[in-house]
């Protein structure tokens, strides 16, 4: 049975196994450094849907589709599926997953999504609830900015600050058999808890994550009795150019050197001067694609042992945020060991 450690962290009594990954984005994100790790790139943003919203739930049952393929798995082997999305009501998850035939929790962490996600179904399986679970998170830049920011059609400019919702989807199985497929291993996490630094910018979310990773890495740190070194990289989910900035700022102050450990999913996605992304990639497809796509990647190659995971969420809402309200943040955290 897993224990909990510290003030928000629990060990995993057994090792809950990666065991099938996919990653499904739009064109913006094929053009990227990463645009040839990718499963599947889309011939355009659409995937087939009417609607942004609808091109969104294709994604997720593409990446849940992939996942279960690479996984060697059938819909009737998964106990449940954890999964989420940046829209209201969950709805590309909603409508992406109605036709699964697999009983569903939504989850919600904003960006951090797929970190909670996974952490659940982590506990779900080491507690002996599940045997095998899918866990699947999306955004989508149009859905996104409709929902949150201004319609397209609108032409807004943006700020350096901002950055660019992930068109994209992760899927991701968890088991705890090994076998002959499996990716990488969870052994640990920390969950995270709200952290509101009273920012008010809905187009600097780096800025507003940032103390957010920086309040679960500390937590991490001192629950378990380790230090960063100890880890071969420290990969935060959505923080782009301006929060990673911040993030090392923070840790810093707080007696903590990750430089040389840390990356950050948001930066690696894009070439972003060049495709004009801004500060870099956020949203639940951001940190979901990456993993799938490039974190896991390195560790089956054995170039990295063991990570910190932690996708970061800005806790966004059109109305708390339309009544003068600040933009909290979370972040949750996973330790992922290579099994090569």
């Amino acid at each position: 049975m897993a224990k909990h450690v510290g003030k928000a962290s629990v060990t995993l009594d057994s090792d809950i196994y990666i065991i099938g990954s996919a990653s499904v984005a739009g064109t913006k994100e094929g053009e990227g450094p990463l645009g040839h790790k990718i499963d599947v790139v889309g011939e355009d943003d659409w995937f087939g849907g009417q609607t942004w919203e609808e091109a969104e739930s294709n994604l997720q049952k593409k990446a849940a589709g992939l996942a279960l393929v690479d996984a060697g798995l059938k819909n009737k082997d998964m106990d449940f599926i954890l999964a989420g999305d940046l829209l209201g009501q969950s709805i590309a998850t909603t409508f992406g997953m109605e036709n699964l035939d697999i009983p569903l929790l939504g989850v919600y962490g904003a960006c951090s999504t797929c970190g909670e996600a996974l952490a659940l179904g982590s506990m779900l399986i080491d507690g002996g609830s599940a045997r095998q679970v899918l866990c699947i998170t999306s955004s989508h830049f149009a859905s996104a900015e409709k929902e949150f920011r201004y319609p397209l059609e609108y032409g807004n400019q943006r700020p350096v600050s901002a950055t660019w919702t992930v068109t994209g989807a992760g899927g991701f199985v968890l088991g705890n058999v090994k076998g002959k497929r499996a990716k990488a291993k969870i052994t640990g996490l920390t969950v995270g808890k709200v952290v509101d630094y009273g920012l008010k910018e809905s187009m600097n979310m780096g800025a507003c994550m940032a103390p957010a990773a920086a309040d679960t890495l500390c937590s991490h740190f001192n629950d378990m009795g380790t230090k960063p070194s100890d880890y071969d990289r420290i990969i935060t989910g959505d923080l782009g150019l301006v929060g990673q900035k911040i993030l090392l700022d923070l840790m810093k102050d707080k007696g903590y050197d990750i430089e040389n450990q840390h990356m950050d999913c948001g930066i690696e996605i894009f070439h972003n001067e060049e495709q004009g992304t801004g500060s870099g990639g956020s949203g639940c497809g951001c940190a979901s694609v990456v993993l799938s796509s490039y974190i896991l990647e390195e560790m089956m190659q054995g170039n990295w042992k063991k990570i910190l995971f932690l996708p970061t969420g800005a806790l966004l809402s059109k109305t708390s945020f339309q009544e003068g309200k600040s933009v909290p943040a979370i972040s949750h955290l996973l330790v992922l060991e290579s099994i090569r």
